[in-house]
Order: structure tokens, then C-alpha cells, then sequence
């Protein structure tokens, strides 16, 4: 017998929101910041310090009011990037200046200021592929600049934005190795950029050395009024990030929540609870304690391209 979760009404109200989130300068796989307005409805009002234990691309935090933010990700090159954005935020416009100037160095398309004649040809021929093919050279000479020198973030940062999806892949050896892909500099990096440097300057925000989600909740001294937000890798979903992510650190997720819930200390953990007929059993089984709402995602796959609507996301909480 199928177990079934009671969903709140709670979520009638989420439906019919339209405002739009910022988006993240690290366009993350997986990044929430389309999901923002439907899950600050569900945050508590209030929130003394904002903990981002899965911070990722950061979308999470920069569209959340709270007097305070602390960021977190296991993976040390996402910290690596966030510190780099937030150390060039004091003057981020000589920021975008100096990528202008590797982009125009690597020879690199550059949408924001228009397609050039050679792009729009290409568009004729490659009209899924266009940029990739413009840029497939200009982009292993920069991959390969970065893996001789992995302490220019620059580097790093671009190879993100024009890479495949904009994703961030080593190999076993340390190196970089994600091809490129069908994108590039365009008007909404920048956008983005000056839009995560406005939080950024405006806000009290701390990094995390980049740990384990447990070893870094951990660590913290949560008080009264603070709240952790949980978005890990879906156990049922399939991504590069998602390699490391198995039964043994989903059971081991829920335990440290239930541990917080016996303290007092407010979370909210988003996971995906349906995907292409497979089923989280353990999410299920162990959310029933709690509050869930249904998410209204129309979760698309980086690697199909499609829209599964048999796909669901919920929220879960303790409050």
C-alpha cells in the first residue's frame, strides 16, 4: 500500500505569484531562484541569521530578507566563486570591464553587444549549436590557461559562463573538463552580476570554508530566529552533482533535521518527492512528521530538454 503525504492549503496562495527572483551570476544546475517567490512565502518572517546550507549558485540567499546570511556548499570551487564575486563586489563594474577584456583576448563571442556576421551564418547552418561551434577553440585555449593556473578565478569564471550549461566538472586529475556549450556573455551576466554585488554590498553575508552539510550545521551557533534552508542534490534526479549523493547522506539529512526540530531550530529543506516514475520513499516516509507543501517547479531536464509532469516538488518544513 502506497504511503500518501497530507499537503497544506498553504500552497493555493503560491499558485498566483508572478513576481520574478534574481538570478544568480553562477546560472547553477539546480538553482531555485525561479522557485523563490512561491518558497519565500513559505520562509518565516523575520529571519535573524539566514543559514544556506546547500548554497550552490546562491539564488536561495539573494532573494530572502534577513539581517543576516551564512553560505555554505561542499563543493570548495563554488566557495571559491562566491568569494571571488563578493571580493570584486566593492567595484564590480572593473569586474565586468576585465572579463570584456579576456573575452576579447580569447576571442569569444560576446551576445551582449549583438551577433556578429560570422555567429548569424553559423545560426543558419548550427541552429542549436551556433555558439558552440564559434567557440570551441577560444574555449579549450582557456580551459587549458585555467588548468596551468587553477588561482585565476577569472579564468574560472568565464569558463562557467561559456561552458556546457554552466556547469563546474573535474576530472580525476583536478582538471577542468567540461566542453563548451551553446552560450555566452550576454546581457543578463551582466545583469547579474551587478544585481548579486547590490546584495552582496547592502547585506551582511559570511562564507563557509566549504564543508559537509552536518559537520558545517555543526559548527554554527544557531540561536532563536535563525533558519536553515536544505536543498540538497534530489536523490531521484540524475546529475553530475548528484554522483556523490546517495541513501546513506539522504538518512543521514533527515536525521540531522530531526535533531534541529528537537532544539527548536526552524528549516526548510526542498526536495523532489516524484521524477520520471521513480519515487523518493525514504523523503516519503519521513516527511509525514511534518509540514509539506507542493512546488510548483515544471522541472525541465538539462540533458532532454523536456518538461516532466510527472515530476513533483515539495517543501517540507517544521514550523
Amino acid at each position: 500500500m502506497q504511503t500518501a503525504l497530507f499537503f497544506t492549503d498553504k500552497y493555493e496562495i503560491d499558485k498566483n505569484l508572478k513576481k520574478k527572483a534574481m538570478r544568480s551570476p553562477l546560472f547553477y544546475v539546480g538553482d531555485k531562484y525561479k522557485l523563490m517567490p512561491q518558497l519565500k512565502e513559505l520562509f518565516p518572517k523575520n529571519i535573524e541569521t539566514y543559514y544556506d546550507v546547500f548554497c550552490g549558485g546562491g539564488s536561495a540567499s539573494i532573494n530572502v530578507d534577513a539581517k543576516s546570511f551564512v553560505m555554505n556548499d561542499v563543493d570548495s570551487k563554488v566557495i571559491a566563486l562566491h568569494q571571488h564575486l563578493q571580493e570584486n563586489s566593492i567595484n564590480i563594474d572593473a569586474f565586468i570591464k576585465r572579463m570584456y577584456g579576456l573575452i576579447e583576448g580569447y576571442e569569444l563571442s560576446h551576445s551582449e553587444y549583438g551577433n556578429n556576421s560570422e555567429i548569424e551564418a553559423l545560426k543558419k547552418v548550427y541552429n542549436k549549436t551556433y555558439f558552440a561551434k564559434y567557440n570551441k577553440k577560444s574555449y579549450l585555449n582557456l580551459r587549458e590557461d585555467y588548468n596551468a593556473n587553477q588561482y585565476n578565478i577569472d579564468l574560472l569564471y568565464l569558463l562557467l559562463i561559456y561552458g556546457f550549461n554552466h556547469m563546474i566538472r573535474f576530472n580525476k586529475q583536478g582538471k577542468f573538463n567540461l566542453p563548451v556549450g551553446n552560450v555566452d556573455w550576454n546581457r543578463n551576466v551582466s545583469n547579474a552580476l551587478v544585481n548579486y554585488s547590490k546584495w552582496f554590498n547592502t547585506n551582511n553575508v559570511r562564507l563557509s570554508p566549504g564543508m559537509d552539510f552536518e559537520s558545517f550545521v555543526e559548527s554554527q551557533k544557531i540561536k532563536a530566529g535563525d533558519f536553515l534552508y536544505f536543498d540538497p542534490p534530489y536523490l531521484i534526479t540524475f546529475s553530475d552533482y548528484n554522483k556523490l549523493w546517495g541513501e546513506t547522506e539522504e538518512k543521514r539529512l533527515y536525521r540531522l533535521l530531526d535533531r534541529l526540530s528537537e532544539k527548536g531550530i526552524f528549516w526548510g529543506l526542498s526536495n523532489m518527492l516524484y521524477h520520471k516514475e521513480k519515487q523518493n520513499n525514504i523523503l516519503l516516509k519521513w516527511a509525514q512528521k511534518y509540514n509539506v507543501y507542493r512546488i510548483e517547479s515544471n522541472y525541465i531536464s538539462r540533458f532532454d530538454n523536456t518538461v516532466k509532469s510527472s515530476s513533483k516538488e515539495i517543501y517540507v518544513t517544521n514550523y
